[in-house]
């Protein structure tokens, strides 16, 4: 009997000692993973912002050319880089305050759904006015948008083609 208790004793032993040896492989496992979520590449603020003053030029031209499909585009494009920037940003003043822009681009949205060209230019205008409020506020005042007077996207044709 006795043998036979040392026997269960030893195999719960064992099993112990590999529980340890699973939950060390698997904590391994575990900092390897975080070790290169931290080292992944994420866009730096200025990226995203690049990103946004290329659809905010594209923007403007669909809209002047009336190619509403095109505008709709970009202003969905401007719109999901703010989502990005308060996900990957979230430290920063700047994303912290950038959900002031969200009513001006609901504006433009709406004028883009009614095919309304006055009423996307005041729209336009009001969202430029807001990017460069928030820059001010944030201490970016030296970064100032404007309502584009030349075409930055030579490879691009901004007219609707008949998609109105």
């Amino acid at each position: 009997m006795k043998f036979i208790l040392l026997i269960i004793l030893s195999f719960s032993l064992f099993a112990c000692d590999k529980q340890t040896d699973n939950s060390k492989i698997l904590q391994n496992r575990i900092d390897s993973l975080e070790s290169k979520l931290a080292n992944t590449y994420k866009p730096g603020f200025g990226e995203f912002m690049s990103g946004i003053q290329a659809n905010h030029s594209k923007l403007w031209f669909a809209g002047q050319n009336e190619n509403w499909k095109l505008a709709d585009f970009e202003v969905h494009e401007i719109m999901e880089t703010i989502e990005d920037i308060q996900k990957f940003q979230t430290e920063r003043k700047e994303s912290q305050m950038i959900g002031m822009i969200n009513p001006a681009l609901d504006s433009i949205n709406n004028a883009i759904q009614q095919k309304n060209p006055a009423f996307f230019k005041r729209s336009y205008t009001l969202l430029t006015n807001i990017c460069n409020n928030c820059h001010r506020a944030t201490n970016f005042e030296f970064n100032v948008v404007k309502i584009p007077d030349t075409q930055a996207f030579s490879n691009q044709d901004f007219k609707s083609n008949g998609a109105k």
